[in-house]
């Protein structure tokens, strides 16, 4: 237990109850119950959202950690500068699968400086194609 309240920067906190926890602490807590059996695969929805950069920063590094620990991770993420930070991207739009790859292969393939613009370059493609 005290392995993944460290990883997840809870160790101050180790001892509070739950219920005192702010909502960024809860979700770290969250994340540190998941992280207890060191699972393969750890799913994640929209894991950072409402954290300040510097703790988003700690996580995206643990989740690297993990990922090279051999963990796989799905993460879904509406921020897109988070999106760079991951090996293979699905981008998705409605529901619909617009494009998948890389974060470098995605950008040449729309020919867009950030995910951001490719990821809007995609969904008008999709919509002309359409």
């Amino acid at each position: 237990m005290d392995r993944v309240v460290d990883e997840v920067g809870l160790g101050t906190h180790a001892n509070a109850m739950v219920g005192q926890l702010s909502g960024s602490q809860l979700s770290r807590a969250n994340l540190a119950v998941a992280l207890l059996g060191e699972p393969e695969l750890l799913v994640l929805d929209e894991p950072t959202v409402g954290l300040d950069p510097v703790l988003r920063d700690e996580l995206w590094e643990l989740f690297g950690a993990l990922a090279g620990r051999g963990a796989t991770l799905l993460v879904s993420s509406h921020v897109m500068d988070e999106a760079g930070r991951c090996d293979h991207l699905l981008l998705m739009r409605e529901g619909r699968l617009l494009a998948t790859g890389p974060p470098d292969a995605l950008r040449a393939r729309t020919q867009a400086g950030d995910l951001e613009q490719a990821f809007l370059r995609l969904i008008t493609a999709s919509e002309v194609a359409a």
